[in-house]
C-alpha cells in the first residue's frame, strides 16, 4: 500500500469515527437521536477539525502502526484528549455549558475505536499478510539484554526471514519462563533437544561480549544439530554504531580458536615506531601486508614496502594509502629480491630504517622438500643478506618472522628457518642492532595454509582432504601474528626468540569438520578423506626446544625462549658448498645441522606455550 493510499484510508476511518461518535454517545446517554441540536452539530464539527489538527501535530498518519509501541499509544491519547478539550471550550463559549457526560463517553469511544483501528491494522498485518512469508524458526542463545533486543527486532521486523521461537540461557532462574512470549528452553546443554522439539532452522548466538573459548563451547553444541549458526557483531562494532544487532554474522573459523587475542602495549610500540622509518620485507605476503596495516596505525614517518612480486606490493601500497587517509606517512615501494645482497645494502643505506620486519621467506613445506636449494637461498642466505645490511646501516631493531616448524625440524622449510634464527642470534652478539625472532604456529587464512584449501574443496562439493586423523597444529590469526611481531619489537633487548601462548593445539580433522559445518553443509554432504602425511610433516609441532624453555612470561601471553647453541661456522661452510650438493644430500645436511645436539622436547612441556 502506497503512502497516499495509507493516508487516505486512515483519514477516512478517523473521520467516520469522529463525526459519528458524539451522536452515538448521545444515543448511549439518552437513547434519543430524534432531536439533533445546533450545539451537538457544532460540537461534532469542532471535534472533527480539532482531531485532525492534533493528528497533524502528533503525526498520527505518518506512524508505521505495524511497529507501534507505547509511544504511539501516548500520541493517540494526547490527540484525542486535546480535541475533546477544544470541544469543551467551544461549548463553554457558545452555550455557556459543557456536556461533561457526553464528552467523557465520546473520549472513551475515540480511544476504543481509533486505538482499536490501529491495533487491528497491526494485527491484520502480522497475522494474515505476513503469513504468506515462510520464515525460518530461530533459537536465540542468550536471553540477556542483547538476546531480548534481537528477539524484539525480529518480531517487529516483518521483512526479516527469521522468527524467534525459543531462548537458550544458562541462567537457571529464567528456565521455563517466557520472555516476549518466547519460552526459555534451558541451558547450552539443551540446544540439541531444543532444536529438535522446536524444529529450529537457525541459531543466533546473541552474547556480544562472549570470549572465544565460550563461543567455541557453544558452537560445538550447535554443531550437533543441522541448524545454521550465526552470531551478533563484535561488541565494539555495536557500541560504535558500525553494525546493529540485526546484522547477524556467520561464525568464522578464527572465532573458534578458543583464545582471545593479545592486547598491545600501545605506549611502548608508539615509542619505537611513531615518526620512525620502518622497512618490511615480504610486504606483499599474508603476514607482511598485515604488519604494514598494523604499523600504519602508529604513524611512522616512512614505511618501505619491499617485496619480490610487483602485483602484491602495488596492492598493499594502494590499500595503505586509502587506509591512512590524510596522515603524513610516506609510503615507499621497492621491488627487490633478498637474495641480492648488493640490492639489500643499497636499500638499507638509502633509507636508513629504524626498524626492520623481515617477513620474506619460502614457507610451503612440500614445495621446499622438492626444492631445498631455493629454500636455503631465500630463507638462509636471504636472511643473512638483510641482517648484515641492517647491521651496517645501524638499524635499531630487526624482527625476523620464524615458525614452530623450526623446532626439531623434520622439513627443509623448518630447517632453513632454524638456521635463519641462528644467524640473527649470532648477529645480535656482534652488532649494535637488536636482532630478535618471533616464532608462532600456523596462520589461519595465510597463503598456502589449510583453510583456503579446505574452503576450495568444500565449494567443489568435497571431499576435504586431511593428511592424518591425529595431526594437530597450533593456530593463530593473521592479525594476532602481526601484533605479536610488532609487540616483540617493543620488548626486544637483543637475541630473543619470542613465542606466543597459543593455547591448546587444534586437530586438523576437527578444523575441517568446523569449516564444513560453517559452510552450511554436513559431514555426510562433503566427507573427509585421509591422504597420508606429506614429506617433511610431523604429527604435532613444538614451539620451543627443551633447552630453550623459559616458563616466565615477559608480557601477557608472550614467552622468551632461552638462547640455544649456534652453529655459524657450519652454516657459513654450507653457504659456500651448497651448490655442489644434489637435492637429497643438501636436504640431509640441512636437517642434520638444524637438529645438531637437540634433545626432543618432552610432551608434558608442550603445554607451557
Amino acid at each position: 500500500m502506497s503512502y497516499r493510499q495509507r493516508l487516505s484510508l486512515l483519514f477516512f476511518i478517523d473521520s467516520f469515527i469522529v463525526l459519528t461518535s458524539i451522536f452515538f454517545s448521545r444515543y448511549l446517554l439518552s437513547a434519543d437521536l430524534n432531536v439533533i441540536t445546533l450545539p451537538l452539530v457544532v460540537s461534532s464539527i469542532t471535534l472533527f477539525l480539532s482531531h485532525h489538527a492534533f493528528s497533524f501535530v502528533y503525526k498520527l498518519y505518518k506512524k508505521a502502526w505495524e511497529h507501534a509501541s507505547i509511544g504511539e499509544l501516548l500520541f493517540i491519547i494526547k490527540a484525542i484528549t486535546f480535541s475533546i478539550i477544544t470541544v469543551a471550550c467551544i461549548q463553554q463559549i457558545t452555550v455557556q455549558d459543557i456536556y461533561f457526560r457526553l464528552l467523557t463517553v465520546t473520549w472513551m469511544l475515540h480511544m476504543l475505536l481509533i486505538g482499536g483501528s490501529r491495533f487491528c491494522w497491526r494485527l491484520l498485518r502480522n497475522t494474515y499478510i505476513n503469513k504468506t512469508v515462510i520464515k525460518k524458526r530461530t533459537l536465540i542463545v542468550g536471553a540477556g539484554s542483547a538476546g531480548t533486543m534481537v528477539a524484539r527486532q525480529l518480531i517487529k521486523n516483518n521483512e526479516s526471514e527469521l522468527v524467534p521461537v525459543g531462548f537458550i540461557d544458562d541462567n537457571v532462574k529464567i528456565h521455563h519462563l517466557d520472555i516476549l512470549g518466547i519460552p526459555v528452553m534451558g541451558g547450552v546443554g539443551q540446544i540439541e533437544s531444543a532444536v529438535k522439539r522446536l524444529n529450529i532452522d537457525n541459531i543466533i548466538i546473541a552474547i556480544p561480549s562472549l570470549s572465544k573459548k565460550d563461543l567455541n563451547h557453544i558452537f560445538q553444541a550447535c554443531t550437533k544439530t543441522k541448524a545454521k549458526t550465526q552470531t551478533l557483531p563484535k561488541l565494539e562494532d555495536l557500541v560504535s554504531g558500525k553494525l546493529s544487532v540485526s546484522h547477524f554474522m556467520d561464525v568464522q573459523v578464527e572465532d573458534l580458536l578458543g583464545r582471545d587475542p593479545i592486547d598491545l602495549d600501545i605506549e611502548s610500540i608508539s615509542g619505537y615506531i611513531t615518526d620512525k622509518v620502518v622497512l618490511v620485507t615480504g610486504a606483499g605476503g599474508s603476514i607482511g601486508s598485515e604488519i604494514c596495516r598494523q604499523v600504519t596505525n602508529f604513524t611512522p614517518k616512512k614505511l618501505i614496502l619491499l617485496g619480490h612480486g610487483e602485483n602484491s606490493i602495488y596492492s598493499i601500497e594502494m590499500e595503505l594509502k586509502d587506509l591512512s587517509g590524510s596522515t603524513s606517512i610516506e609510503f615507499i615501494t621497492e621491488i627487490a629480491d633478498i637474495q641480492d645482497v648488493k640490492k639489500m645494502m643499497s636499500i638499507m643505506n638509502k633509507y636508513r630504517p629504524d626498524v626492520v620486519y623481515h617477513a620474506a621467506a619460502h614457507k610451503h613445506v612440500p614445495l621446499m622438500e622438492r626444492n631445498p636449494e631455493e629454500a636455503f637461498k631465500n630463507n638462509v642466505i636471504g636472511t643473512m643478506n638483510v641482517a648484515i645490511a641492517a647491521s651496517q646501516s645501524n638499524v635499531d631493531t630487526f624482527v625476523m618472522i620464524s615458525t614452530d616448524k623450526a623446532v626439531n625440524p623434520t622439513s627443509v622449510m623448518g630447517a632453513t628457518k632454524r638456521m635463519a634464527e641462528m644467524i640473527i642470534q649470532d648477529m645480535d652478539k656482534n652488532s649494535d642492532t637488536k636482532f630478535v625472532a618471533v616464532r608462532f604456529g600456523n596462520v589461519l587464512g595465510s597463503r598456502g595454509s589449510v583453510i583456503p584449501r579446505f574452503k576450495q574443496q568444500i565449494v567443489k562439493g568435497g571431499p576435504v582432504s586431511v593428511t592424518h586423523p591425529d595431526m594437530i597444529r597450533y593456530f593463530m590469526t593473521i592479525p594476532e601474528a602481526s601484533r605479536l611481531v610488532i609487540q616483540a619489537g617493543a620488548l626486544a633487548r637483543g637475541g630473543e626468540i619470542f613465542v606466543l601462548d597459543m593455547g591448546e593445539p587444534v586437530k586438523i580433522v576437527d578444523l575441517a569438520k568446523n569449516l564444513i559445518k560453517l559452510s552450511g553443509n554436513t559431514l555426510e554432504d562433503i566427507g573427509i578423506e585421509f591422504t597420508g602425511m606429506r614429506p617433511g610433516e610431523k604429527l604435532f609441532e613444538e614451539l620451543l626446544n627443551s633447552d630453550e624453555i623459559n616458563e616466565k612470561q615477559v608480557y601477557p601471553k608472550i614467552y622468551i625462549g632461552k638462547t640455544s647453541d649456534l652453529y655459524m661456522e657450519e652454516i657459513k661452510e654450507m653457504i659456500s658448498t651448497y651448490t655442489t650438493l644434489d637435492k637429497e644430500n643438501l636436504r640431509a645436511q640441512l636437517l642434520n645441522l638444524a637438529n645438531n645436539n637437540v634433545i626432543p622436547i618432552p610432551k608434558k612441556l608442550i603445554s607451557i606455550v
